[in-house]
């Protein structure tokens, strides 16, 4: 059955720069490519989704996120054509039109459709709780990574009722999660 990981760009993939505009101001974290590569050597289909309020808030455009997208991927030694789909979701978290803004599912069950992904074998990963409620709401796993923003002793005892691991990057996440061998 075909399975998928679901990833945040802004504090997972990449370091958080509040409203990130300049691709100049990526920060890698270090081993993301390695596991990247590792996950989609497996298997897995690929895809990201990101939060980006600052299309809908004015602070940058369209252009600039692609921008930024494309200078991961290379930063990352990735092609261009890595990922099996990208979500940007450009609402602010008080608008609502397009339904994309995570903590919304619609993204993950029209991708779970459209490949006919069995949701038990997919994960949803990021740094902030409202990634792990998209995952979950899914019907999907769901794991937070702590390379983003700092996780509050209130969404680690969230996260432990609602069986939602805690891991220290993406290494030890796939290590425990994916490739337990």
């Amino acid at each position: 059955m075909p399975k998928a990981v679901f990833f945040d760009r802004d504090g997972t993939l990449i370091k958080d720069v509040h409203y990130l505009k300049n691709p100049d101001d990526i920060q890698i974290i270090k081993g993301v490519s390695e596991v990247l590569l590792k996950i989609k050597k497996a298997g897995f289909r690929m895809f990201m989704h990101t939060n980006q309020s600052g299309i809908s808030r004015g602070y940058y455009d369209w252009e600039d996120v692609y921008a930024c997208n494309r200078r991961m991927l290379k930063l990352y030694k990735l092609n261009a054509d890595f990922w099996d789909g990208i979500c940007i979701a450009p609402e602010s978290p008080d608008g609502h039109e397009l339904g994309y803004r995570k903590p919304s599912q619609k993204y993950e069950l029209e991708m779970l459709q459209k490949y006919n992904l069995e949701p038990s074998l997919c994960w949803m990963i990021g740094d902030k709780w409202i990634d792990a409620e998209t995952g979950l709401k899914s019907k999907m796993n769901a794991a937070l990574v702590r390379t983003g923003k700092q996780i509050s002793t209130e969404t680690e005892k969230l996260a432990s009722s609602q069986n939602v691991p805690i891991c220290e990057d993406l290494s030890s996440f796939c290590k425990v999660h994916l490739f337990q061998s």
